[in-house]
């Protein structure tokens, strides 16, 4: 919901730093895959009950998460980099949650399991769409220089960052946190399926 008002603020930024990255000869394959193992560190980090390291881990994934991107447009992007980006991203999506089942399982561990599974289904239906959108020639209108059709809703890449924002501030209270955003997927989740099922019908 709040990424086609958040992406073109912060787009300016990356752009700069992703041309500096460029000068060096690194990849924005390079920078995906590096991003993925830092974020994938704050989840021991958070099972450990590091929780301000984590939320640093994750700062740095969501940073390297916007500059391959540009990355990408500076060099040129592929389908094999597209891939390997949103692949990556759903794995850490879900696997970030993990960690506060791991830091506290008699009071995290069924919600982050809920949690996890609403990420399935708005995971599902943005990539089975995308799928679809693509061998339709369907544009989307607000996120054009997305490697896949973007289809948005109520949880979306932003929504999901102060979510784990707030979990990492306040881990004491994952449950209340992971319960409503678990609501919200499955709102977005439902709204995807029909929008995505009416689209294509018509």
């Amino acid at each position: 919901m709040l990424d086609k008002y958040i992406v073109p603020l912060i787009k300016p930024v990356l752009a700069n730093g992703a041309k500096a990255l460029h000068a060096k000869n690194i990849s924005a394959d390079q920078v995906t895959l590096c991003g993925f193992l830092i974020g994938m560190a704050a989840v021991p980090a958070v099972a450990f009950g590091y929780t301000t390291l984590a939320l640093v881990f994750l700062a740095l994934n969501r940073m390297a998460d916007g500059l391959d991107g540009e990355l990408a447009r500076l060099s040129g992007s592929t389908d094999a980099g597209s891939f390997l980006d949103i692949t990556l991203d759903f794995i850490f999506y879900a696997a970030f949650p993990l960690g506060f089942a791991l830091l506290d399982p008699a009071n995290n561990a069924v919600i982050a399991a809920v949690l996890i599974a609403s990420f399935v289904g708005t995971g599902a239906s943005f990539l089975a769409f995308a799928s679809q959108a693509e061998k339709h020639d369907i544009k989307s209108q607000h996120f054009s220089h997305k490697g896949l059709y973007y289809l948005d809703g109520l949880a979306e890449g932003t929504e999901t960052i102060i979510c784990f924002v707030l979990m990492c501030l306040f881990p004491a209270n994952f449950a209340l946190i992971a319960g409503i955003f678990a609501t919200i997927c499955v709102l977005t989740a439902i709204n995807r399926v029909y929008s995505g099922y009416t689209t294509l019908g018509d």
